[in-house]
């Protein structure tokens, strides 16, 4: 017989010892038993039906003695003096014995449970309580009886008070969410919000939440605070975290190595100064001229060396990922809000407040100009888009404010184009959210979504 069969025959065959105890161990045919057995062993596999051994094939091993009870017509293939049964392992055994077993795991292992809403919500969420507070306020100043020319039939009075009643309380109602919910964010997981205070870019959203009230609180019914203390006590109660803040991160800028300001510097930068410009906007609906002035010039300061720095694009001011470039729209916002608040500190859209409006217009159709540069960031949804809404937003309360001083065809065309486009917008992204709500509130990467 040729060598290789012999040791195919030899590496199939074991044979089980038989002990004094009746128990069986198997070990390997020594070389010269399996010659003495090959003979005996071709031949009854040549006149053996092969159906017999197809059912071996796929069953588990079975010794001679279990073979020959299922057959008795065939002899005994091994000498009763060597107390040896033959075992015949068929191929298919071997596969089995070689193959690895894959572990069992369960769906529930599978899946990677999903964080809970409190990890999720950082302080950027609160950019969709400024649009809402923002488009409140829009609404209300285009329900409001104004001077405007009669060739547009006074299109800024035809929306409702309802309307603006009913989004003002859904404003309301987001807004109170949305702080209980971040307030259990500091509660239990506090060094989450300690590193967005440490992170260049989530330090600027801090003040987000409180802009969004300040916003809520001058764009409140008039039936809401028939009591003008309780609007004092509201406003120094948001305007003193404001200038803590204040503060802290202006004076990092200048005094910390590690977080000077063309090192960090990024467009939400300019959340910190819009804080100062909305309490401004807020504080002289109290009659409070000197309190506004200081927070106007702190902002406004603040501002010039923020863009600025941000124009020179330094190496340092270069740290924005693409997801996050509909933040460039608050080049528009902070100019736009830095003239509503020039004009209620001066009662009149002078010649400053025109400056500002002008330069926040322009911004607008420099970057209205370049859909390319929000092509990554447009893929796929996240909580950055809210960072297209309130800039348009606050433009388009400075245009109407304009149109109201210049009370001409082209302001008011000006004005309620970009109203229009505002609350359209606006719209869009609130009805987009609340199809795609389990998308934006489950994402996994939202603590990188400043």
């Amino acid at each position: 017989m040729p060598v290789a069969q012999k040791r195919v025959v030899s590496s199939k065959t074991k044979v089980c010892r038989r002990d004094s105890s009746s128990s069986m161990r198997f070990a390997h045919i020594p070389n010269d038993t399996g010659a003495t057995l090959i003979p005996l062993l071709t031949t009854r596999l040549l006149q053996h039906n092969i159906d017999h051994f197809a059912t071996l094939a796929h069953s588990p091993a079975k010794t001679s003695k279990d073979f020959l009870e299922s057959h008795p017509s065939c002899p005994t293939m091994v000498q009763p003096e060597s107390k040896v049964d033959v075992v015949i392992d068929p191929p298919t055994t071997i596969k089995h014995q070689e193959e690895p077993v894959k572990p069992s795991i369960s769906k529930s292992q599978e899946k990677p449970s999903k964080p809970s809403i409190i990890v999720n919500i950082n302080a950027s969420y609160f950019r969709i309580c400024i649009s809402l507070g923002g488009q409140a306020l829009l609404w209300k100043t285009l329900s409001e009886k104004t001077d405007v020319p009669p060739n547009f039939h006074n299109l800024f009075t035809k929306l409702p008070s309802t309307a603006f009643v009913l989004l003002w309380c859904v404003a309301l109602l987001v807004l109170v969410s949305f702080s209980i919910l971040y307030a259990m964010r500091c509660i239990f997981h506090f060094d989450m919000v300690k590193a967005e205070y440490h992170h260049h870019v989530g330090v600027n959203y801090l003040f987000a939440p409180w802009i969004s009230w300040l916003l809520l609180l001058q764009s409140a019914p008039s039936f809401i605070f028939q009591n003008k203390y309780s609007y004092e006590y509201v406003w120094w109660l948001l305007i003193i975290p404001v200038v803590g803040l204040d503060v802290k991160v202006y004076g990092q800028w200048f005094t910390t190595e590690k977080r000077f300001l063309s090192m960090v510097a990024n467009p939400t930068s300019q959340l910190s100064v819009m804080g100062n410009f909305v309490g401004a906007h807020a504080a002289i609906k109290m009659g409070w001229r000197e309190s506004s002035t200081c927070l106007f010039t702190l902002g406004l300061t603040h501002y010039m060396v923020v863009f600025i720095t941000l124009y020179q694009r330094l190496s340092g001011s270069n740290q924005l990922p693409s997801r996050l470039r509909p933040v460039f729209f608050l080049f528009v916002a902070t100019p736009s809000m830095a003239a509503l608040a020039w004009k209620s500190i001066n009662g009149s859209f002078d010649i400053q407040c025109k400056m500002l409006f002008f330069l926040s217009l322009f911004l607008f159709a420099s970057l209205a100009s370049r859909p390319m540069l929000f092509k990554k960031s447009m893929k796929e949804f996240n909580v950055t888009w809210w960072a297209f809404s309130f800039p348009l937003t606050f433009l388009a309360l400075a245009a109407t404010a304009y149109a109201h001083e210049v009370q001409g065809v082209t302001a008011s065309g000006l004005a309620i184009l970009l109203s229009a486009i505002s609350v359209l917008v606006f719209i869009f992204l609130l009805v987009f959210s609340t199809f795609k709500i389990d998308l934006l509130f489950n994402n996994s990467k939202s603590h990188m979504l400043y």
